[in-house]
């Protein structure tokens, strides 16, 4: 019985397993148990490593891949077996140019001390300059602040002084119009504007006569003298 129980454990396994599961024919108890038996009693040859001696990659071969050819592979190679990788330690040593490009790979990324605190001191100074550049400019800013805002508050209040003269002139010319032609005008119309214009070119012409009487009048005033030096004093 308990052989019995075994075999049919052993079924609902192999029934479960991915093996047994793409079978879809069904297969008898009996059956079961020999493959487990079978899976069970296989012994694989095992694995032909030779371990005492490491392998190391024909370069002249055409099969073997160009990564195991390189430099680095040969210094990992001997890093990993030493001498047993048949690698001369000598070769493995940098060339010339590849020495003097560490060599100035580390000089760019890792100065000695004296440079550095000469780096770290030609950046102080250069932040002192500047520094000091901003703060004179912004005194010299400062400096000129009551003019600019004497400046700004004096042509505040010219535009608002000629806003205000500008209304004025509106509603003149507006109640001119109305006097002339007995009724409102539109201020955008041809008659306000031809209006606007004589009545400019008239003001303009008085001008003129003005500055011609004012010039008349001062070149008609008499020319008074410079009052005369007194006689120096005899001895």
């Amino acid at each position: 019985m308990a052989a019995s129980m075994l075999c049919r454990r052993a079924a609902v396994f192999c029934w479960t397993s991915k093996g047994v599961s793409s079978l879809k024919t069904v297969i008898p108890v009996n059956s079961r148990c020999g493959l487990l038996l079978q899976v069970a009693s296989y012994n694989p040859k095992p694995l032909k490593l030779n371990l005492d001696k490491p392998f190391i990659p024909d370069k002249d071969s055409e099969k073997t891949p160009e990564w195991q050819k390189t430099f680095k592979y040969d210094r990992k190679l001997y890093g990993r077996h030493g001498s047993a990788s048949g690698i001369d330690p000598a070769t493995l040593w940098p060339s010339h140019d590849q020495l003097e490009a560490l060599i100035a790979e580390e000089r760019e990324w890792q100065p000695p001390l004296d440079v550095m605190l000469k780096n770290i001191a030609a950046k102080q100074k250069e932040e002192n300059e500047k520094r000091l550049a901003k703060e004179k400019l912004i005194a010299a800013n400062m400096a000129k602040m009551p003019k600019m805002v004497a400046d700004w508050r004096k042509e505040k209040r010219e535009a608002k002084l000629k806003v205000k003269a500008e209304k004025a002139r509106r509603a003149r010319l507006l109640a001119e119009a109305r006097e002339r032609f007995g009724y409102a005008l539109d201020p955008r119309s041809a008659k306000f504007v031809e209006m606007v214009a004589e009545i400019d070119k008239e003001e303009k012409k008085k001008q003129k006569l003005m500055k011609r009487k004012l010039k008349q009048e001062q070149a008609a005033a008499p020319v008074t003298p410079p009052p005369a030096a007194p006689p120096a004093a005899s001895s």
